[in-house]
């Protein structure tokens, strides 16, 4: 017996803006973007993140937390 697995697959759209690079603002953008998202979102895609940088087994290291008030 052979079971198969279809995959969804996302249709991307792609995004053209025209724009002078020195009007550009990409943190700024970045920033707005993220504060849109709901927190759990944000968590997940943090964790995400980490676990991508993390080699097998290992695990992060928490001794130095930094933390900061996000402003727009």
């Amino acid at each position: 017996m052979y079971i198969y697995l279809i995959e969804n697959t996302m249709k991307i759209t792609p995004v053209v803006r025209i724009a002078v690079l020195k009007d550009i603002d990409e943190e700024l953008e970045d920033m707005q973007y993220w504060l849109s998202k709901p927190p759990h979102e944000r968590a997940a895609a943090v964790t995400r993140l980490i676990s991508k940088s993390l080699q097998p087994g290992e695990r992060m290291d928490k001794s130095h937390v930094v933390k900061r008030k996000l402003h727009p």
